[in-house]
């Protein structure tokens, strides 16, 4: 595990120093642990999977850079705590959807960018969307067809989008591109408008990043300009842990009191928990596969390929890579969202002898086929699961584990020509609280891109388009219903899982808050 510390001086020192920050510390250049100090009080103590690399919008990686930005910036909208996806109030008094291509946002008075930058107003908000095309965030992927904001007086503006785009609501606007910055702080920082990376010149939120050691900590403490309601601790710590097992830890000697920790010891933690821990099993918007890269010659017949779907036994691959802790699934889309299936075609278990039906249908025999996967112990652990199964119908297979940079690269052509030999393939992609960001790289034109399978449907791609306008629930979801029955139609794809998030909390100490999916949203967490 990392080394980590926290200093902490009186009260009355940070009393000081807040003004300090009121004066645009960060913006100085100047580390705020050199002005500013841990507060007396209640102390959220959490382990994160990975460290805090970006807190600018723009080019934010992953959601451990998300978590902190929750604190210290404001959203129109945000996350709901809670066991369904849902929404609630942030930034914005009142939202309201006008028509399908035009969204009214009233921000609530009060809200103040601390280092002197003023009261928020809607001219923040539309620098801080269009920013996001003006510098080509991967996050505009997440805004379908934005096109602007107009204001219509200092408070108020309207969102316009070119055409109905229905994931605004869950995905859009409570997300990471939804985040707004100041913008005389961030012009006065970086001249243009760019990336500022780890050196925010202003915050909004109920927190100020306080301190930042690269591997060893996040200090996030209460923000003096904050007059919304009052978070439940005067700091937030959280220290980086990749290693789930070193999380653990952590958290079983008390140096943190929230974590989230790995699927084989999931069984364990239920049956025998430790003293005054609440343990929760978040499902995860994850969802994993094999996929076939159908312009292989030994995969293009379609009989070849359902012989391996139905050669597949998903739940035997399960109890194996992951004790038997996580869904089977039913296609991309996760438990909980619009359009998730009830069941999947081709049943779990699959069929051997349907199998072998579908092999001598393709006139196939001494067939001998490669699966790549990344080399870690559960990717490579699949790859050896589906090498034993698919033996028992006489077809051989060579495992290639690949170390993360080269396996992202496999069935990229920008790449070169390794597309051409890439045959089976272990792969997962991770999800948002939208169906649309589970079924959108499968269309036609993410062949060679992220559509390793190189399937096209122009059926798929219809209504992959017109789902996205649908805000009737249960009339999209027979569209998605209907685009994972393709997919899985195909012979492509044989779906795995969504995986699992296991948290564990101390329950003497605080009283944890996630999404959904397990992520933790530190401004619901109350102390005990």
């Amino acid at each position: 595990m990392k080394n980590y510390s926290f200093g902490t001086l009186s009260r009355r020192s940070f009393l000081k120093t807040s003004a300090v920050l009121g004066g645009g510390v960060v913006a100085g250049g100047m580390s705020l642990s050199q002005a500013i100090w841990a507060a007396e009080g209640k102390v959220l103590k959490a382990c994160s999977n990975a460290d805090l690399t970006k807190i600018d919008p723009l080019f934010a990686p992953t959601s451990e850079n998300y978590d902190v930005m929750n604190c210290i910036y404001s959203k129109l909208i945000t996350y709901k705590p809670g066991k369904e996806w849902a929404s609630e109030l942030d930034a914005a008094e009142k939202i309201e959807q006008l028509d399908p291509t035009h969204i009214r946002f009233h921000l609530k008075k009060g809200i103040k960018f601390t280092g002197g930058y003023g009261e928020m107003t809607a001219k923040d908000v539309k620098f801080s969307f269009e920013r996001l095309f003006k510098f080509k965030s991967p996050s505009t992927q997440t805004w379908g067809s934005f096109n602007h904001v107009e204001l219509e007086d200092d408070f108020t503006g309207v969102i316009v989008l070119n055409t109905p785009y229905v994931p605004v609501w869950m995905v859009s606007l409570p997300s990471e591109a939804g985040y707004i910055v100041s913008e005389d702080a961030v012009m006065k920082a970086t001249r243009d408008g760019g990336d500022f990376g780890m050196k925010a010149p202003a915050f909004s939120g109920p927190y100020v990043l306080a301190d930042w050691k690269p591997n060893q900590y996040t200090l996030l403490t209460r923000n003096p300009e904050w007059s919304g309601p009052k978070p439940g601790f005067d700091e937030i710590r959280i220290v980086p842990v990749d290693d789930p097992k070193a999380r653990e830890r952590a958290y079983l000697s008390g140096d943190v009191d929230f974590a989230s920790i790995s699927l084989d010891s999931l069984a364990n933690f239920k049956s025998s928990p430790p003293a005054n821990t609440k343990v929760e099993e978040k499902p995860s918007l994850w969802y994993y596969w094999i996929g076939m890269n159908m312009d292989h010659p030994k995969l293009k017949d379609i009989n070849v390929r359902k012989a391996i779907q139905w050669a597949i036994n998903v739940p035997q691959i399960l109890d194996s890579a992951y004790a038997g802790q996580v869904n089977v699934a039913t296609g991309p889309i996760a438990p909980g969202l619009v359009g998730h299936r009830a069941k999947a075609l081709v049943p779990p278990e699959g069929d051997l002898a349907k199998a072998k039906e579908f092999l001598q249908k393709a006139g196939v025999s001494d067939l001998s086929l490669s699966i790549d996967c990344q080399n870690d112990s559960v990717n490579t652990n699949i790859a050896q699961i589906v090498q034993a199964q698919l033996s028992q119908i006489g077809i051989a297979v060579e495992v290639n584990a690949r170390d993360s940079s080269t396996f992202w690269t496999l069935g990229m052509e920008s790449e070169g020509e390794r597309w051409k030999d890439l045959q089976l393939i272990i792969n997962g992609f991770i999800g948002l609280p939208d169906p649309h960001y589970n079924v959108t790289f499968f269309v036609q034109d993410q062949v060679g891109v992220w559509n390793w399978e190189r399937f096209r449907s122009a059926r798929f791609d219809e209504l992959v388009a017109k789902a996205v306008t649908i805000d009737n629930p249960q009339a999209r979801a027979k569209l998605y219903y209907e685009m994972q029955d393709l997919l899985e139609e195909s012979g492509a794809y044989r779906f795995l899982t969504n995986g699992a998030t296991p948290v564990v909390s101390r329950s003497t100490v605080i009283d944890a808050a996630t999404r959904p999916d397990g992520a933790p949203l530190y401004l619901d967490f109350k102390a005990v």
